[in-house]
């Protein structure tokens, strides 16, 4: 048996060696890259903190400061997506209205999480319609989504056509906006207001409506 056993390891030994040094190594290599991310995720939250204790005192310089630094070095967490649109809207809030756009460019373009990205062009098509580029909020708004929000693109689009004079338009993409959202989400009272002002009753709508682009 022991011949057996050294004819065995002679002929074998070597190929053994090298698969438990692939599987052990790999084994450590996927512990090391959790510990990583787990190091990453934790040093971003400490930053979304600082953005957070920032808008809180609207202090706009801090604020880019730390966002600035969330974005250069954890650019791949989610973290950096959510601190890039607080720091957005602050900065709005701010009066600094080319910051909050470089802000959310960074989201809609660079940002890991749709969600997280068709809330910025959301809020871009918004800032687009205030400078009256409204072929680029249009445009913006083509982008794809998420099904959730395919509804707030239809009111967006509608504010966009409003603001152009476009009555009919934008009654149209309210109108898709209004069926789209469920009757308990409090967004859609705001539809119906907007509608209200259009002169259409949302009482009487029902179905669905191809969205006008």
């Amino acid at each position: 048996q022991i011949d057996q056993l050294k004819h065995f390891w002679a002929q074998y030994g070597n190929l053994i060696t090298w698969v438990l040094i692939a599987v052990f190594g790999s084994m450590a290599a996927w512990n090391g890259w959790n510990y990583w991310q787990r190091s990453q995720a934790s040093k971003a939250s400490a930053l979304y903190e600082e953005i957070e204790r920032a808008a809180l005192a609207s202090d706009a310089d801090k604020i880019q400061r730390a966002y600035a630094e969330m974005k250069d070095r954890f650019a791949g967490t989610t973290f950096a997506a959510q601190g890039a649109l607080l720091a957005g809207k602050t900065l709005y809030e701010s009066g600094k209205v080319d910051g909050a756009r470089a802000a959310l460019t960074w989201v809609s373009d660079k940002g890991s999480d749709p969600s997280l990205q068709a809330i910025a062009r959301l809020r871009l098509a918004a800032l687009d319609v205030e400078s009256k580029a409204f072929d680029q909020a249009l445009k913006r708004l083509e982008t794809p989504m998420p099904k959730s929000f395919e509804p707030l693109a239809a009111d967006r689009r509608g504010d966009v056509f409003l603001a152009q004079g476009k009555t009919e338009e934008a009654k149209a993409q309210y109108q898709t906006a209004w069926r789209a959202l469920g009757a308990q989400t409090e967004y859609r009272q705001l539809v119906e207001v907007k509608l209200a002002s259009l002169g259409v009753d949302a009482s009487t709508l029902g179905g669905a409506a191809e969205v006008t682009r």
